[in-house]
């Protein structure tokens, strides 16, 4: 009886030490962004036209994220290539990631492929192309992958406006160039690094302060497309989307699980490491929202600061593997959709036109309806009005390929870090398994009463 009335006042302690463990999770990003996801859904399905409104606080949030990305960028290549001991370990660590990524895009286009094939998602769709509607097509679309254009996209009217554009080649070409200059100018140099170095704590800063508004951003972004799309897209598209999710699922679980595995990681482990980055980039369909937090997290990971510095933002541009996976499968489902029977040469054809205008398209604002239609037009037969079919869905497919293109450019900067000896496996350990430890605090909550109970009892 005493016992009983002596667990009384920790009994009634303890919901404060619960309020406290829901605080500390609710200061978590990660937890915000989920919030805000849920939230958004909510809102999207019970009051429509409210959500149909809230687009702007999405675009608001990637608007501030692209405001601070091409500083970063700049920051971070310059200062990596900077305080190499020499210039050749640079171009050694892009020479790798460049094999690197080749062989991941074509692995990808060739899964996309052999999926496409298998399980014919636009089989019996019997689509008449002069009845769609092609309005709703981009209208960039329609004018294909242009080569000149994306050369002067890579190259700036100015050394500094590539700093103040929208291009993360051309402020990587940049970047790579004043980083080169610093490294081999001495004292002045050295001058121009330690200003770089104060410029990029600040930058960082900055970016801190941006992502806090991320549950916010993706708030906005799920309540309007639930409002706008709701289930309607599939209905007659549903086994696409989950083909393409199906087979997403798979290719983190099996190619990056490998590529993973031979670098000493769980996959799962990685994935809980970056939770905040992914939900983000899962909401709001922007890679670019997630690259200043990828590179502070994989330097604290243990990755070098030059492999960091060259891989990721040069990732974002030439290492899209979601994007190749979706490239093929929508392209040959859109030849079974219309009734053409693409040959297995026509669609190795596809796959090298797509290896290279698929680099020349990133960041660009409907950038895959320009590949598709590049595609479309050299294998010829099927005609680009077919896009139409899956303007509805993109954005659903499009959570797919980011999710596979940031959680892929995390995986080749290990990769390449391990490849060049600029990674440190046991720091890695330690910061996957204090991430893992921080989730375990905030979950645990049992052995507190029991420890209360024994004290008592004695």
């Amino acid at each position: 009886m005493s016992t009983h009335t002596m667990q009384n006042p920790h009994h009634s302690a303890h919901p404060p030490k619960q309020r406290s463990r829901l605080g500390r999770l609710l200061r978590e990003l990660w937890f915000q962004v989920v919030l805000g996801a849920v939230l958004g859904i909510a809102v999207g399905f019970l009051l429509p036209e409210v959500g149909k409104q809230l687009t702007p606080l999405s675009d608001w949030f990637i608007a501030l994220v692209k405001m601070i990305v091409i500083p970063v960028v700049f920051c971070v290549v310059s200062l990596g290539i900077a305080s190499m001991d020499s210039l050749r370990k640079a171009g050694r660590i892009g020479v790798k990631a460049l094999g690197y990524f080749l062989a991941l895009s074509l692995l990808s286009m060739l899964i996309g492929l052999v999926v496409a094939n298998v399980f014919r998602p636009g089989d019996g769709m019997n689509i008449d192309p002069s009845q769609l509607d092609s309005s709703k097509v981009p209208a960039k679309a329609s004018e294909g992958f242009d080569g000149i254009e994306f050369v002067n996209n890579i190259i700036p009217e100015s050394l500094f406006g590539a700093l103040t554009g929208h291009t993360i080649i051309a402020a990587l070409m940049v970047s790579i160039i004043f980083g080169a200059a610093m490294n081999v100018s001495g004292e002045a140099g050295a001058f121009l690094t330690k200003g770089i170095q104060a410029l990029s704590t600040v930058i960082f800063k900055i970016v801190n302060w941006v992502m806090r508004l991320a549950p916010i951003g993706t708030f906005g972004a799920l309540a309007a497309v639930v409002a706008n799309y709701g289930t309607q897209s599939l209905q007659q598209l549903g086994y696409l989307v989950l083909l393409f999710t199906g087979t997403c699922i798979l290719y983190v679980l099996v190619v990056l699980g490998i590529i993973a595995r031979t670098c000493g990681l769980n996959i799962f482990t990685v994935m809980r490491y970056f939770k905040a980055e992914l939900l983000i980039a899962l909401s709001t369909c922007s890679s670019e929202a997630v690259l200043p937090q990828l590179i502070k997290k994989l330097e604290a990971m243990g990755v070098g600061k030059s492999t960091v510095g060259i891989v990721i933002p040069s990732g974002f541009s030439f290492n899209l593997d979601g994007s190749a996976v979706y490239l093929t499968m929508a392209s040959v489902f859109l030849a079974q959709a219309v009734g053409m029977d693409l040959s297995w040469e026509q669609q190795l054809v596809m796959v090298g036109v797509m290896m290279l205008t698929s680099k020349g398209t990133a960041g660009i604002a409907g950038g895959a309806f320009i590949v598709l239609a590049s595609t479309l037009s050299s294998v010829g037969g099927i005609p680009l009005a077919a896009l139409a079919l899956i303007v509805g869905i993109d954005r659903l497919l499009n959570e797919g390929r980011v999710f596979i293109n940031v959680l892929g450019n995390v995986m080749a900067a290990v990769v390449v870090g391990k490849w060049e000896k600029d990674y440190d496996p046991e720091q890695a350990r330690k910061a996957l398994h204090a991430a893992g430890q921080r989730k375990n605090e905030i979950q645990t909550s049992a052995p507190e009463p029991v420890e209360a109970e024994k004290v008592d009892a004695h």
